[in-house]
């Protein structure tokens, strides 16, 4: 991963092998980031998303494996119990053009991802809503 910063906002270069979440992370806790907006795009060959089922408050996640092109991956950064907290969605496509998405669980990078990383003054914590079965944003 190499990025640079732009007053609020890091442009942002992850490299093949590279996990998507990992790097988040990585970035955010190097640079102190405790809320920002996500964006990207980019190349993937191993994907896990889940979709959350509200009836039973699971989360059924599918894998894929192959060449996926990132067609949207967006999300947030935040924090929980003061913590770093990362919620992020992804729409990947593949050679025959049909898309598959979630939750993100697991993105690897395959060629290259193009992210970039705008940062909120502020914070936002996040807690865990039994009556929903999520970590909703708390203000």
């Amino acid at each position: 991963m190499e990025y640079r910063k732009f007053g609020d906002t890091y442009v942002v270069r992850l490299d093949k092998g590279e996990e998507i979440l990992e790097q988040v992370k990585a970035l955010a806790l190097a640079e102190d980031i405790r809320l920002a907006s996500v964006q990207a795009l980019g190349a993937i060959n191993d994907l896990t998303v889940g979709v959350f089922d509200t009836t039973t408050k699971e989360y059924h996640s599918n894998s894929f494996q192959g060449a996926f092109e990132i067609v949207s991956l967006t999300g947030t950064i935040d924090t929980m119990d003061g913590q770093f907290y990362c919620h992020l969605h992804i729409s990947a496509g593949d050679s025959q053009g049909r898309v598959f998405g979630g939750h993100l669980n697991r993105a690897v990078i395959s060629a290259t991802c193009e992210m970039v990383i705008r940062e909120i003054p502020g914070t936002v914590d996040r807690a865990f809503s039994p009556e929903i079965g999520l970590n909703l944003l708390k203000f």
